[in-house]
């Protein structure tokens, strides 16, 4: 996978431009991220099913919280219909600061994302489903036919990996460094160990943060706002394996969870941007980009992607040729 995250932060219509583009520049996979405070992933999406021909499009990631499950996998079959087949399942544990606005954070685990995308393949396959765990299904089922839909799990921690290893077609892991992809590599070994042969081949990507620019410090300052959410989110032992300051990274969740984003971003430090996102000239991308591919099988290119958006997908697409190429 070549893939590439946009982020419905932006006007729908825009997104939708910006997903053309991304097409153009050769990325074979479209994810749009899912935040109850951004629009709705699934209104880009569908309208990118009309767009373009051959990319894959999918929720990237989205949680099963917010939406029941088995209306969730209904919306993901509906956006595969439309795109005559190309729709991939991303689903994870959701953001903890944007969650906690919502009351769910405690929600937040394993257990509900294994469930709730076994269920969807149940549903897909044209089974109807009683279900009784994280969430209830009773006697639910879908009046449509449905193809097979990858599903990728987005996570970070070492039991999210190596459950997505097991059981998923791929794992979306938020990471940007060398070393996080190294130790990531690790869990999904182990959890392949136990992987079924029927299931197939598994995906283990990178999901990276990544600001590109010809112009090196421009775009390390575009990083500041996704470093800011990942670093709130990252599992203690990640901000310790990079040596970065816990209780810095926990006033910028807290200052995230407050909406007090002006005042979240400036707190992130030049050692997190260097931890959590590819940040820099073209040539500086490239570099970290290959030392992530040395462990990881493909990359998604996650927001912010750069100062000037329409120019970083395209450099970016080019830098993911030549590191493809090497």
């Amino acid at each position: 996978m070549q893939g590439i995250e946009l982020t419905p932060e932006r006007p729908t219509r825009r997104t939708v431009d910006l997903g053309e583009r991304a097409a153009q520049a050769g990325f074979d996979t479209i994810f749009a991220s899912h935040h109850y405070n951004n629009r709705d992933p699934f209104a880009a999406l569908s309208l990118l099913a009309d767009r373009t021909d051959n990319v894959r499009l999918g929720p990237g990631v989205t949680n099963p919280y917010e939406t029941h499950p088995v209306t969730l996998a209904s919306r993901v079959a509906t956006l595969d219909e439309l795109s005559d087949g190309r729709a991939v399942f991303g689903v994870g544990p959701g953001d903890p600061s944007t969650l906690e606005n919502l009351d769910l954070g405690e929600h937040r685990g394993l257990r509900s994302v294994l469930e709730s995308f076994k269920v969807a393949q149940d549903l897909w396959g044209g089974e109807r489903v009683d279900h009784d765990g994280t969430f209830g299904a009773h006697d639910a089922g879908l009046n449509y036919e449905v193809g097979e839909i990858p599903v990728y799990v987005g996570g970070e921690g070492p039991h999210m990996c190596r459950m997505a290893a097991k059981h998923a077609d791929g794992l979306l892991f938020n990471g940007s460094h060398p070393d996080d992809i190294a130790w990531a590599a690790d869990q999904v070994e182990q959890g392949l160990g136990e992987r079924p042969d029927e299931y197939g081949e598994f995906d283990f990507t990178a999901y990276a943060s990544v600001s590109i620019a010809e112009d090196g410090d421009a775009a390390r300052e575009a990083a500041r706002p996704p470093v800011a959410f990942i670093a709130a989110g990252a599992p203690p032992p990640v901000v310790e394996r990079h040596g970065l300051d816990g209780e810095r990274a926990d006033a910028i969740g807290e200052a995230i969870s407050a909406g007090e984003f002006d005042a979240a971003f400036e707190r992130v430090s030049e050692p997190m941007i260097d931890a959590f996102c590819m940040a820099g000239t073209p040539d500086r991308v490239e570099k970290r980009l290959s030392g992530v591919l040395e462990h990881a099988d493909s990359i998604v290119i996650g927001s912010p992607l750069g100062p000037d958006v329409e120019s970083a997908i395209d450099l970016a697409g080019a830098v993911c040729d030549r590191t493809r190429r090497e």
